[in-house]
């Protein structure tokens, strides 16, 4: 039937920031979902609180609010914006569950909003575990042996007549938080805990443990006519016990037979009818036993989710576009296929490929965590391959996590001198480096059903690998062995070697196994004898993604290669994207005019760059992963787009920077680099303590840490040292050494150059006191504290910097103030974390204009020729970071130089207070909603420096809390205050006053990270509870003010396309 026009506008409601289990995946979906619905003619109302993404910027909704996620904001616009309907199955978990909770307050009955997609009650039957096992056994789908909990005791009582092991699984959550499986009653107690304190609704429902079976998803899409396809097919790699989001996945589905997936297929089918989803893509998942094939279904999300993306970019199909015009009332024979152009979207996707998707995950930035996976989500990213089988397509992933290995076969130093014992422990325990401790054993000719049954991965998948290993390269022709797995590295010959390149082939992704004419260029390299399409003669532009998400490196940089790929199409150059992750809009079939889903390692660069003969190449946009790439593309002679490689030279070498600075009368913290261990302690003797140290060519402060004292300094290269494989902590280069700045306040600048003129997109203040990472910080624009003086020389000096190095195109720098002198800490030429965030708030367009700088406009062209460089705001805007501390309980929530933060969410408003009292409230802390009261604990050193800050809260009727001797120096003071406790103490204590809600702030002045201490619990707990915690005199101070401004936050609501 034709879409429902008595609709007139839609709210959709975005997922909120990026979190392990909900990531940008849900940018792509939105996004998609938003452009169709806009296309339609409906008038689309937006509400997300991620400043990061597509689905935020100002042309992709009628209205878009950037506001917190919860239900007083979303009620408040709701009533604002008089939506007729609201699509709740496009913004994860989170979106479901806020539309779940607006529904059950009456909101959308009071303002005539109706839910499209899914019903209230189908919602609920799918997230509620055991309705859901209820509604699936009425209709002969088997599912696990369960019991349903609704209070702690009530599943202690259970699990114990059940027996072990036991799967828990809270209702209503994200990623697998809060499961787990349980093998006796030790882990009961505590994981038990853990699993209510998940579900938003205290509701658990505790199974028997299916560990070892095999697991599969199907995607689903229905129509209000009950027509129905399966999207695509996914197998995990590892077996049931690891959450899908950390496991390998395989597409389409290999183990089955055509028999066992039809019944599959039937029984989603079946699903969604019984649920009563009336349209829209969901996410059915299965266990199957592979001793006797014996089937149960596992769940099924009742939206779009964290594998639609993937399923999107594996058959070309956009789910999220068509869930979205399915909500609206057209069937699937109505829509048409974009990548055809002719066929219907209900012809079921058809792949004559390969598809594998291998997470990427951050253990390293939390050392306190084992890497053990589970079935709680910790992956940070993702990579996806495609080819023609399924060993070259995990090559192909392999190369694309960018781990520095080269494929299946690349030897992994870590397992070569490992015991037979210790290899099997390796394969038996599931972690990230499990598929290398695999190649060992099949490299050391292991038996595969030994591997089969250490590892519980079905023996099909073992048997395709060792086949990589059991081929003899000389009398194997180099099609075969590019099909197995081999690339150039893995080859001596160099006559195979450039056989093996020049039977590199594109293929496209067409949804039909190439029945019909693709009209989308989205292609793949595979071994073959024939391309698919050919390049064209047109001036074009390559722009290099920024490969998998990863914590320093995440969506920040996709939405620059995005708005670099749209400034190239709107002034009339072919955009040629390649990129290698799932889950962004950079990789939509319709992003750029052409789209190479390939690994961004320089073979597979060269190619493409060899193929296409592009006019330049883009690499400021993608974060660092397309700098590295940049020496090889200047020596193969294409052209570099903007900033040259002298530019990147000059910033990344110590030495150059130096000089440059020292030219430009631009000050600099003490630095020295150190090439080996001597060299260290000398630098650092010379500096004196405190030093900042970390790695070169480094993002994201990987591995940084202030050191203080010579026994810190020894702990961190061990550190270092641990995280090599061969033990050498100089083993990826020399480490730099700085002077650290204490006290200081840190800036951040945004700017553009042509290399004469130069504009200052925004200058940020961050929050934090110095020491905290700029992608952790608190960043406020514009500055809130600074005054015109410094404001003029951090202007002058990021100008000067900019002609000095000739920069063309983008350029962030970082500042630090201390003592009213500014020291430059350090100059990035390229897209930074923040230009996202400024181009929002200020309406310029900095990325779409950096991009044509970069290809030789001049700034006062693109003013005359663009709009992009006409806006202005007098907002104020705070960013604040979101950091992933339920996934890693083990970890402190101390800061510091490396940064943790996963994303990031805004606050927008007239006052600095009411911005900031919107970030709090993004970030999950909603000041007011619990009693007047600070709690204070503070170190030595920092006790006098609170006297006035405390004071302050004392005239606004705020109850002091304190520890003894922070209590003891209060009073010293004339200060009174209520004496906690320590942690383990009678009540009240230092955790019993931030649990009854006293509290609506901790003042905490850390001195280390360490969970043996009562920091190390205060800290945590507030996380938790969502009570703010503060460790300088500005924090507290900025605290006061958005709580003084509370009662003015809801009627300072703007949407975004007024702001600027």
């Amino acid at each position: 039937m034709p879409a429902n026009k008595k609709i007139k506008s839609i709210l959709i409601i975005g997922s909120g920031p990026i979190v392990i289990g909900q990531a940008c995946e849900f940018d792509y979906s939105g996004s998609q979902a938003a452009k169709a619905l806009k296309n339609e003619g409906y008038r689309v109302i937006l509400v997300n609180s991620n400043p990061a993404t597509i689905m935020t910027d100002p042309g992709m909704a009628d209205a878009t609010y950037i506001e917190p996620l919860t239900t007083t904001f979303l009620e408040k616009i709701i009533e604002k914006e008089k939506p007729d309907a609201v699509l709740p199955t496009l913004g994860g978990q989170t979106a479901l569950n806020l539309s779940m909770e607006l529904s059950e307050k009456g909101i959308f009955d009071k303002n005539n909003v109706a839910l499209l997609g899914a019903s209230a009650d189908a919602i609920e039957i799918a997230e509620n575990r055991w309705k859901f096992k209820e509604a699936m056994e009425a209709v002969g789908i088997k599912t696990l042996n369960a019991t349903y909990a609704k209070s702690f005791e009530e599943g202690l009582e259970a699990s114990k007549k059940m027996g072990y092991p036991l799967m828990l699984r809270p209702s209503f959550i994200l990623g697998g938080g809060g499961t787990g499986v349980v093998n006796n009653e030790e882990e009961l107690n505590k994981k038990l805990k853990d699993a209510f304190t998940a579900s938003p609704t205290q509701e658990v429902l505790i199974e028997e443990s299916v560990y070892g079976w095999k697991e599969f998803e199907l995607e689903v899409m229905r129509d209000s006519d009950g027509n129905g396809v399966i999207v695509c097919g996914i197998e995990n790699f590892d077996p049931m016990g690891v959450h899908t989001g950390d496991s390998i996945t395989v597409a389409p589905i290999q183990t089955l037979s055509d028999k066992e997936y039809q019944i599959m297929r039937d029984e989603a089918l079946l699903c969604l009818d019984t649920i009563g989803i009336a349209t829209g893509g969901s996410n059915v998942q299965f266990a199957v036993n592979p001793e006797n094939g014996d089937r149960r279904i596992i769940e099924m999300n009742p939206r779009v989710s964290r594998s639609s993306a993937l399923a999107s970019k594996a058959t070309g199909f956009p789910i999220a576009k068509f869930a979205a015009l399915l909500a609206v009332g057209y069937n699937l024979t109505e829509l048409k296929n974009d990548i055809t152009g002719t066929t219907p979207a209900s012809f079921e996707p058809v792949q004559d490929y390969v598809v594998v998707k291998i997470p990427r995950f951050d253990f390293p930035k939390f050392p306190s965590t084992d890497d053990i996976l589970g079935t709680s989500m910790q992956s940070v990213g993702e990579v996806m391959s495609i080819a023609s089988t399924f060993t070259e397509s995990l090559t192909k992933a392999i190369r694309s996590l960018e781990i520095g290995k080269t494929g299946i076969r690349n030897i992994d130093n870590r397992f070569i001198s490992l015991d037979k014992h210790q290899l099997q422990e390796e394969i038996s325990v599931p972690r990230p480096r499990r598929i290398f401790a695999i190649f060992e054993a099949i490299r050391r000719n292991w038996p595969i059903e030994d591997i089969a049954d250490l590892s519980k991965i079905d023996i099909w998948f073992l048997r395709e690998i060792e086949k990589s290993f059991n081929v003899n390269p000389e009398s194997t022709p180099t099609s075969i062995l590019k099909m197995l797995g081999w690339t150039d590295e893995d080859l001596d010959n160099k006559d195979s070697k450039k056989e093996l390149e020049n039977n590199r082939v594109y293929k496209l992704v067409d949804t039909c196994s190439a029945e019909f004419v693709s009209k989308t260029p989205y292609l793949y390299s595979t071994n073959g004898s024939s391309n698919d399409d050919t390049a064209s003669k047109q001036k074009k532009v390559v722009v290099i993604g920024s490969g998998p998400n990863r914590i320093g490196q995440g969506i920040e940089f996709d939405y620059c290669c995005v708005h670099g790929v749209s400034s190239l199409k709107e002034n009339g150059y072919e955009a040629i994207m390649i990129n290698s992750n799932p889950e962004t809009v950079s990789t939509d079939y319709d992003t750029a005019d052409k789209l190479y889903f390939e690994p961004l390692s320089w073979n597979e660069v060269k190619s493409v760059l060899d193929r296409e003969k592009p006019d330049s190449v883009i690499i400021q946009l993608g974060g660092q992963t397309p700098l590295k790439l940049a020496k090889e593309i200047h020596n193969a002679g294409f052209n570099i787009a903007g900033s040259s490689l002298d530019v990147i030279d000059s910033t990344e070498d110590r030495d150059l920077f130096q000089k440059l600075c020292t030219s430009q009368d631009i000050k600099q913290p003490i630095s020295k680099i150190a090439n080996n261990e001597k060299e260290l302690v000398e630098s650092v003797k010379e500096i004196g303590f405190p030093v900042l140290l970390r790695p070169s060519y480094v993002l994201g402060g990987r591995a940084m840490r202030v050191v203080q004292t010579d026994e810190e300094l020894n702990n961190y290269l061990n550190i270092l040292a641990s995280a090599d494989e061969d033990g050498n902590p100089f083993k990826s280069g020399p480490l730099l050494v700085d002077q650290f700045l204490t006290e200081t306040v840190e800036i951040d600048v945004d700017l553009i150059s042509d290399g004469k003129d130069v504009f200052i997109a925004g200058i940020l203040e961050h929050l934090e006191p110095a020491g905290v990472h700029s992608g952790d910080s608190t960043a406020v624009i514009p500055p809130y504290s600074i005054d015109k003086e410094m404001i003029k020389e951090i202007e002058d000096k990021s100008t000067k910097l900019a002609l000095g190095l000739n920069v063309q195109g983008l350029l962030n720098i970082q500042f630090a103030i201390k003592d009213n002198e500014l020291f430059i800490l350090e100059a990035n030429p390229r897209a930074s974390r923040t230009m996202p965030f400024v181009a929002k708030v200020t309406g310029n367009q900095i990325i779409k204009a950096g991009t044509l700088l970069m290809l030789g406009y001049t700034i006062n062209e693109i003013k005359d020729k663009t709009n992009y460089l006409n806006s202005s705001t007098k907002k104020i805007a705070i960013k604040k970071a979101i950091f992933p501390w339920s996934r890693f309980p083990a970890e402190d929530t101390m800061l510091g130089p490396e940064m943790k933060a996963t994303g990031e969410v805004l606050g927008i408003g007239k006052d600095f207070g009411t911005a900031l009292n919107k970030a709090y409230a993004a970030a999950g802390v909603e000041i007011g909603d619990k009693e007047k009261g600070v709690f204070v604990t503070l170190s030595d050193a920092e006790k006098p420096n609170f006297i006035e800050v405390v004071n302050k809260y004392i005239e606004l009727d705020f109850s002091i809390y304190a520890t003894e001797g922070t209590a003891s120096f209060l009073k010293e003071n004339n200060i009174e205050s209520i004496i906690v406790g320590r942690a383990d103490d009678e009540s009240p204590t230092s955790l019993t006053i931030i649990e009854e809600k006293l509290i609506s702030i901790v003042i905490n002045t850390p001195t280390f990270a360490n969970e043996y201490t009562d920091g190390w619990k205060i800290r945590r707990l507030s996380h938790e509870t969502g009570v703010a915690v503060v460790s300088s005199v500005r924090e507290a101070e900025a605290f006061l003010e958005a709580f003084l401004l509370q009662e003015k936050v809801l009627d300072d609501m703007e949407a975004i396309q007024n702001v600027s």
